[in-house]
């Protein structure tokens, strides 16, 4: 079977399952012996980092909640045994009774090209710190000091706040991670 005849296509899944479904449809095809109609099988993820509690915690997030990708050549039982994968919903844009529409080269493109750069962009810090606001400081010499920040640096996650040390304002420049907001 040659790669040629294998086209990328979406199949609707239950939103949040959807690396089990993954896993379910490569287990169903490989069961049917259908692994030489498939290409591969993506769920595009970005990593989101948050800040609880002081600490930077990690965490995947769907790109594309309730779909999931699938580059394959639907020949033979490939449809039916896709979509009787537990959780399946179905091909997107397919009409009913239809055959499933195929995803356009610039669509796959540009899929495909979102997903390699959320695997390379570094660490989103999706805390958005706005000026004005009051912040403590929970790293470095400044520990335990309050400040209020001046400006919000996001290409460098940094901020500037100023902190009243001995009586006088000082401005600090500390990265997101050093500080955290006051609750």
């Amino acid at each position: 079977m040659s790669d040629s005849g294998k086209k990328w296509y979406v199949v609707r899944a239950i939103s949040g399952q959807e690396n089990k479904i993954k896993s379910y449809i490569e287990s169903e095809i490989e069961y049917a012996g259908l692994q030489d109609y498939l290409g591969q099988i993506l769920v595009p993820t970005e990593k989101v980092f948050q800040i609880r509690n002081g600490k930077k915690i990690s965490k995947e997030r769907n790109y594309f909640p309730g779909y999931i990708m699938i580059e394959a050549n639907l020949g033979g039982e490939m449809v039916h045994t896709i979509k009787n994968v537990q959780g399946v919903i179905g091909f997107l844009g397919e009409t009913k009774g239809g055959d499933p529409v195929p995803l356009r080269q610039s669509e796959v493109n540009r899929m495909l090209g979102k997903v390699d750069e959320l695997s390379e962009t570094e660490e989103k810090i999706n805390i958005p710190y706005i000026v004005g606001e009051t912040v403590k400081v929970i790293d470095g010499p400044f520990n335990g000091f309050n400040g209020t920040i001046e400006k919000v640096y996001e290409d460098k996650r940094k901020l500037e706040v100023m902190v009243k040390i001995f009586g006088r304002k000082t401005p600090l420049e500390l990265s997101y991670m050093q500080v955290e907001k006051e609750s």
